[in-house]
């Protein structure tokens, strides 16, 4: 189909821990996102939703498997070297930690026109002190902070910059690992808002990885949901949060807590048993575009 940007089919990936051992740490998933679409990627922390981004993003080669990009198989090296300056400007990633992630003796608008200047790509607005003014403004920060370093910017800050580095080479792939957790309730929210606003007006596909789930029901079009490297149900994202198949996906639902202090006392919180999940399975279509991990047509 036209419309599908990126294309993952069996995706698997292994780390080595010794001569002997690995860890499987994505086991098999397959997924698909439509262009300009808001996708969520959920799961407790080591899950291997951070794993899926890297390799989506070429930071890791597959152990097997395959990620379409635009019709590009990224996993293939000649491939990827024939289309490299379209992959390496067209995709773009936001990290959890701002402070690690920008360089502390380079100005705002240095980093910002960092992108730019790495692929001689000629700013629109004349020259990179304006490109740079001009993203600031797009994330919602005062020109005056161009000229400012990392170390003297607050943690929302240090992530806009991040959001406005992204998008200085108008990406038509942006993926977020998990780029509100480390930011204050208050502030989260006016990344989500953020988020929600430039995908509006840039159009751009949205691969957003968290592990919280009222975050992913308010921002995101659709939702996987995975657990031990498995991706075990995908669908749109009020189908999934109101009609939950896989045990697992109800068990991380209940525990989401419920404003009403009468209905969160009477909140009952359900339990997976990790022992009994079957990882041997397919995914499924429960209802058109909703699928999940079963075997021969039960969970």
């Amino acid at each position: 189909m036209d419309d599908i940007l990126l294309d993952v089919q069996g995706l698997t990936h292994c780390y080595r821990l010794d001569r002997r051992r690995t860890l499987r740490a994505v086991d098999d998933v397959s997924f698909q996102m439509h262009r300009g679409e808001i996708f969520g990627l959920v799961g407790e922390s080591g899950s291997g939703k951070s794993t899926v981004a890297r390799c989506v993003m070429s930071i890791l080669h597959p152990t097997a498997g395959k990620i379409r990009y635009l019709g590009v198989n990224i996993c293939d090296p000649g491939q990827f070297k024939s289309h490299r300056e379209l992959l390496q400007t067209s995709r773009q990633m936001i990290f959890q930690d701002s402070t690690s992630s920008l360089d502390p003796r380079m100005t705002v608008e240095e980093i910002i026109a960092e992108p730019l200047v790495i692929h001689r790509v000629r700013s629109p607005r004349g020259s990179l002190r304006a490109e740079a003014e001009f993203q600031l403004k797009c994330v919602g920060m005062d020109p005056g902070c161009l000229d400012r370093y990392p170390g003297e910017l607050s943690g929302g800050q240090r992530q806009r910059v991040a959001i406005a580095r992204a998008l200085s080479m108008g990406p038509e792939l942006l993926v977020a690992d998990e780029p509100i957790a480390s930011l204050d309730v208050s502030i989260q929210a006016q990344i989500i808002n953020l988020f929600k606003h430039l995908q509006r007006e840039h159009g751009f596909t949205f691969l957003f990885i968290a592990h919280d789930l009222a975050v992913v029901r308010y921002l995101c079009d659709r939702v996987g949901v995975m657990f031990q490297g498995k991706l075990v149900e995908v669908g749109p994202a009020q189908e999934v949060f109101a009609r939950p198949q896989h045990p697992y996906t109800q068990a991380l639902l209940s525990a989401i807590p419920i404003p009403d202090p009468r209905r969160e006392r009477a909140r009952v919180v359900q339990s997976f048993d990790a022992k009994q999940f079957h990882r041997e399975g397919a995914l499924y279509e429960v209802s058109p575009g909703h699928l999940v991990l079963g075997e021969g047509g039960g969970v």
